[in-house]
């Protein structure tokens, strides 16, 4: 081996070491090394089993892959010192032993840029307490392990990757720990990551995890797991496999490409899901079995099933905890089935789900709260006896049924809401309960409430509007009905008689002794007829009145001909008021909440108004809560936002208004039928609003426009003040009024009715100061208003 040469450079610090050499063998130069020498290897191959036991550091003359470590047998490079290993090839063919092994408490090594490309045992393998680092190193061992870790030892790995494994690309046993940074794990058997025994750990950043013969990764006996920025895919077996009390925590990671499950749990193992994506698998993408074991999800998204399973299973016992997640394109969304599994779900949205969102069986229970269903075949289906549990502030729309419930189950709805469905949005039958509380059914195609075969369901201040057959259906005497509304009762019908089937619920709690109840009229608001009169009773505003009768008279239609079975015109409700201030856009906004109120459009039709510095906060997050705080005030009515160009100032591209807009217009999307959203401002800086976000323009499809009023229209309002207040403008003192308004300047300040009334409140305060001088006033005189006690005449605005 004369040809291969071992150049040795003694350690410039100590003053008593020998000179520099050169040497024929590794082992050679390694027997004179002293701690802190490098190692220097010109090209070639080393046929020798290399023991690297003091801290010295090995590296090639000529850079990368020119020197090549290759014995007969063995562990090719053993490593127990604080070692530092440079751009070697290192080889091996022992399938008893690793071609790398690194074993010791002193072993705090280093190795760089090496390729390990081996037929052994184990590709490296960290023993007995080491802690080296690895950094850019790849491992390509189809004979057995990638990476081993046990005996307590720990290692961190930056930027490498394990190429082919035949078992394992990373074995973390022992109460071994591993991490990892940016490396990637591919082409291996059983397992990408593989934790077993109480105590180990690993914790991957950024890794990616693919084309694996088995899962992607495994954790089983008491083993811990943090993964973060993660990639899983392309998988033959589960993404993650848990089993006997495992723990693995995901944290803005991605799976996809999985014939099987994304994750299968078992034996008391927790998961803990945060921000992490899930698509595109076989079978499901949670499946959570046996007592104890939970699986949590916070801020997910779960879509795009490749198979025909649910996406979630929770079974045996087993817990589910959701939270801001998201799930869709799927052929069923969650099952919980089993005695004692629960699924406790909040602020999460189903959609496109071709069979059900929520299946709840065989005696498990859910908690649902201000979850949303859409476009799904069933909402939510409570199967059988035992099945039940607790859904509030739940929306269900554009289903085939809303909500069923059969077989003795029975569940608890309050405050829930089921729109459009293309059936009943409730049914109930074949000995079902349930409870419904201040639920809402409305623009169904068929029944509302449909309970049949006796079913002693129980509800209690129910409303019904806008379904095609009828709101309440009950086939016989059973249900317990209390304060509940239709708007297809007359609310003429007397309460002794008896309505046609279709059209009635009946009250029997003991049917020979306990009177028949009724499903009373919703009597919740004026009839439209008042309200409209109001409005053309405003002063001004012909084109805004003709407006607003076009768009009532569009849903007054719409709802008559889906009465009759066609189809109903597609109206989009949220308008734009443009115009200066005081020209009457917030009294007509109340006024058109009641009129659709009365029309069954909105439940309530109250009014919201708010402005900038009630949606936007003073910092990151904040803009979104008091948005929404807004909205959940205005729902079943009309959010009224005045001056909404606020929310998009010229020069604000990092104003929190921006997050104020985006957050409505998400709100106006997941809630269109529960809220009218109205924005008024000046024309001009309306279409900048409309601009600011691309979904906004579409959702504020009609624009009302608010002319100014004339000096007879002040006037007017000036003389309605009068009877209002009991005052009286004598003749001579509206033509000197008329005038006063004629003079006024009106710039983009002006105030138009708001004007007129503060003139009007001047008036009367130089009435008083007048009329407090007179020794015995009569009453006339207190209510009599002169050209004497009109405001001074302003100065006319300098031209600039």
């Amino acid at each position: 081996m004369g040809e291969h040469r071992v150049r040795v450079t003694q350690d410039s610090g100590s003053r008593w070491r020998r000179r520099a050499g050169e040497y024929e063998t590794l082992a050679e130069a390694l027997a004179a090394a002293e701690p802190g020498d490098t190692l220097t290897l010109r090209p070639g191959v080393f046929r020798e089993n290399v023991v690297l036991d003091k801290p010295v550091t090995l590296q090639p003359a000529e850079g990368p892959g020119t020197v090549r470590l290759d014995p007969p047998s063995g562990v090719t490079l053993t490593i127990t010192a604080a070692a530092t290993v440079r751009d070697l090839l290192i080889e091996g063919y022992d399938s008893s032993a690793a071609a790398v092994l690194v074993t010791g408490p002193e072993a705090t090594a280093r190795l760089t840029g090496c390729r390990v490309d081996t037929h052994s045992a184990v590709g490296i393998e960290v023993d007995d307490r080491a802690d080296p680092v690895l950094s850019g190193c790849t491992v390509a061992n189809p004979a057995g392990l990638g990476l081993r870790l046990r005996g307590g030892a720990s290692a961190a790995f930056e930027e490498c990757e394990v190429s082919a494994a035949g078992q394992a690309g990373l074995a973390v046993l022992e109460g071994a720990s591993a991490r990892l940074t940016r490396c990637r794990l591919h082409h291996a058997a059983g397992a990408g990551v593989l934790l077993t025994d109480a105590g180990s750990r690993a914790e991957l950043t950024g890794c990616e995890i693919y084309e694996i013969r088995g899962s992607g990764v495994q954790a089983e006996s008491k083993s811990v797991g943090r993964l973060t920025e993660c990639e899983i895919h392309r998988v033959t077996g589960n993404g993650l496999t848990l089993d006997t009390e495992a723990e693995l925590t995901l944290v803005g990671c991605r799976l996809h490409d999985l014939p099987e499950n994304a994750a299968d749990l078992r034996g008391r193992s927790l998961l803990t899901l945060e921000q992490t994506n899930i698509r595109a698998f076989g079978r499901g993408a949670l499946s959570v079995w046996d007592p104890g074991t939970r699986a949590e999800a916070t801020g997910c998204e779960i879509e795009d099933s490749t198979g025909d399973y649910p996406a979630i299973w929770v079974s045996d016992g087993a817990q589910l905890t959701l939270a801001d997640c998201s799930l869709h394109d799927l052929p069923d969304a969650l099952f919980v089935l089993d005695r004692d599994s629960r699924a406790t779900v909040t602020d999460t949205s189903f959609s496109r789900i071709r069979s059900s969102a929520v299946s709840v069986s065989s005696g498990a229970s859910v908690a649902l709260e201000r979850c949303r269903v859409q476009q799904a075949g069933t909402g939510m289906w409570f199967r059988d006896h035992g099945s039940g549990g607790l859904l509030t502030g739940c929306e269900i729309s554009d289903v085939a049924t809303g909500v069923i419930v059969t077989k003795g189950a029975d569940p608890v709805l309050r405050d829930c809401v089921v729109r459009g469905s293309a059936e009943a949005a409730v049914y109930v039958s074949a000995q079902g309960r349930g409870s419904f509380e201040d639920c809402r059914v409305t623009q169904g195609n068929g029944f509302g409430f449909h309970i049949i075969d006796g079913c002693r369901s129980a509800l209690t201040r129910c409303r019904a509007e806008q379904n095609a057959r009828a709101g309440f259906e009950f086939s016989e005497p059973g249900p317990v009905v209390e304060a509940c509304t239709s708007d297809d009762i007359a609310p003429s019908a007397p309460a002794s008689e008896t309505l046609p089937a279709p059209r009635t619920a009946q009250l029997t709690s003991t049917p020979a002794l306990a009177p028949l109840a009724q499903i009373a009229p919703i009597p919740d608001c004026r009839p439209a007829d008042e309200a409209l009169a109001e409005l053309d009773a405003l002063i001004g505003l012909a084109t805004v009145k003709q407006e607003v009768r076009t768009l009532i008279d569009l849903i007054a239609v719409g709802r008559r001909r889906r009465q009759a079975g066609l189809k109903a015109p597609s109206l989009r409700r949220h308008l734009v008021f443009t115009g200066s201030p005081g020209t009457g856009k917030t009294t007509v906004a109340r006024l058109y909440g009641e009129i659709l109120a009365s029309l069954g459009v909105l439940q309530r039709g109250h009014l919201v108004e708010v402005a900038r510095v009630d949606l936007v906060g003073e910092h990151i997050g904040s803009t979104a809560i008091r948005t929404q705080a807004a909205f959940d005030q205005a729902r079943g009515g009309v959010l009224f936002i005045d001056e909404a160009y606020a929310l998009a100032p010229e020069d604000g591209a990092r104003d929190f208004g921006r997050e104020a807009i985006d957050t409505l217009v998400k709100l106006m999307e997941d809630h269109r039928d529960e809220v009218v959203v109205i924005v008024a401002g000046y024309t001009a800086e309306m279409e900048r609003f409309l601009s600011a976000n691309p979904g906004v323009s579409s959702r504020f499809s009609r624009t009302v426009a608010f002319p100014d009023y004339s000096d007879a229209e002040l006037l007017e309002i000036a003389r309605t003040q009068c009877l209002e207040h009991e005052y009286e403008l004598a003749e001579t003192t509206a033509e000197a009024l008329l005038g006063h308004f004629s003079t006024l300047h009106r710039g983009p300040n002006f105030g138009n009715g708001r004007t007129a009334r503060q003139v009007f409140e001047t008036m009367v305060e130089r009435h008083a100061m007048r009329v407090a001088q007179l020794p015995d006033p009569s009453t006339q005189d207190l209510q009599l208003l002169v050209p004497a006690d009109l405001p001074l005449p302003l100065p006319l605005p300098r031209n600039s």
